[in-house]
């Protein structure tokens, strides 16, 4: 069944394009979704450890001695003498298990843990991870972990095939870490607060800047605010109030971020993403496809009824059917996103011809936005 390209395009193209020409007031944002202010940051943490109840399905001892080894030294702590023994059991799997120690977190707080398989196990639903110590970068412990995987994917083989969904030998814990040690607490005594922008402009930055300082000549008699550079703006506390108070304060300040043009095209899925600041000098395009049909029919040929001479051969048939498209000029050309969108649908294309068209149009040069393909 074939489509008629100009229906198929503009359904594909009206769906993927992601923004839209809309008002300045409707694309306000909240300086706190927009920056983060330094000190802020999240720490990794990664352990190593073993998953134990798996029903058959973890790492064998042969593969993986690892594995062996880590089991009897468990078992050993536990008073049991296993190190004469030739281990076989299939019931336990070596995981590594990373979780990320969040800013400000007190002891005996909870964060979620993420395990995956170190051996060759072939699951590790079902399985119970045992008491894992989480070490930073610095070496030192700041979180053990320990409790039930639950794993999203599955398993399911017999003898003549297998079925496989998603990733069996990953899986994660929930609330599964306990926070032993925290790191220490700087922000209290900060003299200036910094916020860095998590998409670096100069005109975002300046306008952070504009935001604040009117804030605070309202509310303080005096601008705290300067811009450092095109990503972080310095912030100073006035005297009398406390950091987390007059972070408060402006982090649900409303600014309009600036973003540059750029046209992100992704040709292994498809996908088109156009920014709201994209521009197209005024160009005359053309697409026209053309299709090449192979058909292999062939046919046999046979000797005469009581024949003594003659074989029966098969003679090869080939049809070849070629078929271009007509394909018409259009203008194209806009000034906005919506005129631009117009522009394309107009055209009638599929997916692989608005990319192959963008590209066509950035070697002109007329397109005015940066193009990313992925």
């Amino acid at each position: 069944m074939r489509f008629k390209s100009r229906s198929l395009g503009a359904i594909f193209f009206a769906f993927l394009v992601l923004s839209f020409s809309i008002e300045s007031a409707s694309a306000l944002v909240r300086i706190k979704d927009i920056a983060d202010l330094r000190g802020m940051r999240s720490n990794q943490l990664v352990g190593y450890g073993i998953v134990i109840g798996l029903n058959g399905s973890g790492d064998t001892m042969r593969n993986s001695p690892f594995t062996e080894q880590s089991l009897q030294s468990m078992l050993e702590r536990m008073g049991v003498n296993v190190r004469e023994s030739n281990l076989r059991s299939r019931n336990v799997a070596a995981v590594v298990v990373t979780a990320e120690l969040p800013p400000f977190i007190g002891n005996g707080s909870r964060i979620d843990v993420s395990v995956g398989s170190l051996g060759d196990a072939s699951s590790l639903q079902g399985g119970t991870l045992l008491v894992t110590p989480l070490m930073g970068a610095d070496g030192n412990v700041y979180a053990v972990a320990q409790g039930s995987v639950s794993v999203s994917g599955f398993l399911a083989e017999g003898d003549a095939g297998s079925l496989t969904q998603g990733v069996p030998t990953a899986g994660s814990v929930p609330n599964g870490a306990l926070i032993e040690k925290t790191l220490p607490d700087y922000f209290s005594s900060l003299p200036q607060l910094v916020l860095e922008l998590k998409n670096p402009d100069f005109k975002t930055a300046i306008r952070v800047t504009d935001a604040i300082n009117a804030f605070s000549l309202n509310r303080y008699g005096m601008k705290l605010a300067s811009e450092q550079d095109y990503r972080s703006v310095q912030v100073q506390r006035p005297a009398g109030i406390s950091s987390v108070r007059f972070i408060s304060q402006i982090e649900g300040l409303m600014v309009q971020p600036d973003t540059p043009a750029r046209v992100v095209v992704d040709e292994r899925t498809g996908t088109v993403v156009i920014g709201q600041n994209v521009r197209i000098s005024t160009v005359a395009v053309t697409h026209g496809n053309l299709t090449v049909r192979v058909s292999e029919r062939p046919e046999v040929s046979q000797p005469a009824p009581f024949s003594k001479q003659g074989e029966t051969t098969v003679v090869p048939r080939t049809d070849i059917d070629v078929q271009q498209e007509e394909g018409q000029l259009q203008l194209l050309g806009g000034t906005d996103l919506q005129t631009l969108v117009r522009g394309l649908n107009r055209i009638g294309l599929k997916p692989s011809g608005i990319i192959a068209i963008l590209q066509a149009i950035k070697q002109a040069g007329a397109l005015q936005a940066t193009l990313v393909v992925k």
